[in-house]
């Protein structure tokens, strides 16, 4: 099952965390679909029905388009089909938000778009899991394992030079991303070539849209579903369903090359990962209203006493305490001498509580 998940990165950000290097080595990040980059809205807890990144292939809107090239896309969760003859697709008499890979092509719902070729991939920081507890259910939150060094984009009046062995390990994960796809955006507004990606290394989830217009007319809608499969062995105890997670970079581009990849072999691709980690969270997130980080803070289920943070956690809670999405765009904003030793403190204890007892934030806004 996935039936809520979180993507905090505002929507430069999220591009940015889908560069790549093509087949010529030139490194590229691919665009936002016209207007859509408005319609997408950061979250610390999506629902059902929520709009969420999704990247796809170029070809579905432009039969010209590079084989390989691809666009991000702001999709409403819950696949409704081209041929639903309602007026209201809240009307739809089944969910739709997850699709069981064993029974795809036994689902005209879902068997439709996988022969037409349309293939996504769904993009969030994680997800979130429900594990069944005598009297209530406990959540956790799951995601990619995050390297030493993911957390914070590197500035330009950094001082300390990186370690070779950390840059190898940001490269690869920054390069996994994303497929590489040819000509989406080669270079930034600013006419140079964008920086890898060192922040968040977002969750890549296989899933299928397709595109619903009103029986009486009106602007299209598009809607997705993730697919599930049967849960690796590390997520067993949680729940015996996971998300069908793309693995690194060529996984990701087979799954959205329609063209040479046929729906039988990218099928293939849809297997239990024993890839992901994770840690237990509040039942604050029970309530999809509730949109703020802690939603996120790892706690420890059976103690009132601070958990003992992972290194995954760590970097996450570096992540959460960098800044705000709208103070994050900028790269060359400098930070006070305050908040520079707010930082050091911060990644020194790697607690999620350091950050809280400090500025309030409010839930991440486009």
């Amino acid at each position: 099952m996935c039936g809520r998940t979180a993507c905090t990165l505002a929507s430069d950000e999220v591009s940015r965390a889908c560069s790549y290097r093509d087949r010529r080595g030139q490194r590229r990040q691919p665009r936002w679909r016209d207007g859509d980059a408005d319609k997408y809205r950061p979250s610390y807890n999506k629902s059902p029905q929520s709009t969420s990144p999704v990247l796809l292939s170029q070809r579905h809107f432009d039969r010209n388009a590079p084989v390989d090239e691809c666009v991000l896309a702001s999709m409403r969760w819950g696949l409704v089909p081209a041929w639903f003859k309602e007026n209201d697709p809240s009307k739809m008499p089944y969910s739709t938000n997850n699709c069981r890979s064993e029974s795809i092509l036994e689902k005209k719902t879902y068997k439709d778009p996988l022969i037409k070729g349309q293939r996504c991939v769904i993009l969030a920081d994680g997800f979130y899991e429900w594990k069944r507890q005598a009297r209530e259910k406990q959540p956790f939150f799951i995601y990619f394992p995050q390297t030493e060094g993911t957390g914070r984009e590197k500035r330009d009046d950094d001082e300390e030079e990186d370690d070779p062995a950390t840059s190898a390990d940001n490269k690869e994960n920054s390069e996994t991303t994303c497929p590489p796809e040819e000509a989406s955006a080669v270079l930034t507004e600013g006419g140079e070539a964008p920086d890898e990606w060192t922040g968040w290394k977002l969750l890549t989830m296989a899933g299928l849209f397709d595109c619903w217009t009103p029986p009486g007319g009106g602007e299209p809608l598009y809607t997705y579903s993730v697919i599930t499969v049967n849960a690796s062995l590390n997520l067993k105890s949680i729940h015996d369903r996971m998300p069908a997670v793309l693995d690194g970079e060529e996984e990701v581009r087979r799954w959205l090359d329609f063209g040479e990849v046929k729906s039988q072999d990218a099928m293939k691709l849809l297997q239990s990962k024993n890839s992901l980690t994770f840690h237990p969270v509040s039942s604050l997130v029970n309530n999809s209203r509730n949109n703020s980080p802690e939603c996120l803070q790892p706690i420890d289920p059976n103690s009132k006493k601070e958990p003992k943070p992972t290194a995954s956690s760590k970097i996450m809670t570096s992540w959460l305490a960098s800044s705000e999405p709208s103070k994050r765009k900028e790269p060359a904003a400098r930070e006070s001498e305050e908040e520079r030793d707010g930082e050091a403190e911060a990644q020194k204890t790697g607690l999620l509580h350091q950050w809280l007892q400090g500025a309030k934030k409010k839930p991440r806004t486009k």
